[in-house]
């Protein structure tokens, strides 16, 4: 199974965020976005959908920026690539033209059975635990590239 750019971008910008220094000002999507190698446009976009579902606050503004909730640095990592990659059949049997083999097909089933065990395998990480060593003392020596 592949996560979409989405999902992928959600779990780098939540760990970045992971080891965010909260005496340091929050950083900013655009601070985000450089440091974990994404475009602006495709990052805010995310940090909206991580809004949505309680895993990001934002403030605009002067003294604003990007903070993990707790929710978000605690909840289940399963729980958040579900929500972010849906939980609907990894082939397209329903498609145009539908698959011929659909009404009898043991596949979809088969697939459908590996993508929760995909799932149940993340369920017991948090973010937190991906932003723990070795991970989080790299992704507190990213910077953005200069003119992000």
């Amino acid at each position: 199974m592949r996560l979409t750019k989405s999902t992928d971008i959600a779990l780098r910008i939540a760990m970045r965020l992971a080891v965010a220094d909260e005496e340091a000002p929050a950083p900013t999507t655009r601070e985000v976005a450089g440091t974990v190698g994404v475009p602006y446009t495709h990052a805010a976009k995310v940090v909206s959908r991580l809004q949505h579902l309680g895993v990001v606050e934002a403030r605009r503004g002067r003294g604003g920026g990007l903070a993990l909730t707790p929710a978000g640095r605690r909840g289940s990592v399963g729980r958040l690539v579900r929500e972010l990659e849906g939980t609907g059949d990894v082939v397209g049997c329903e498609d145009e033209p539908p698959c011929p083999l659909r009404s009898a097909c043991r596949l979809r089933g088969a697939l459908r059975e590996a993508q929760e065990a995909f799932f149940a395998a993340l369920d017991p990480l948090t973010v937190e635990d991906l932003a723990g060593p070795p991970t989080g003392p790299v992704l507190l020596t990213l910077s953005a590239p200069p003119g992000s």
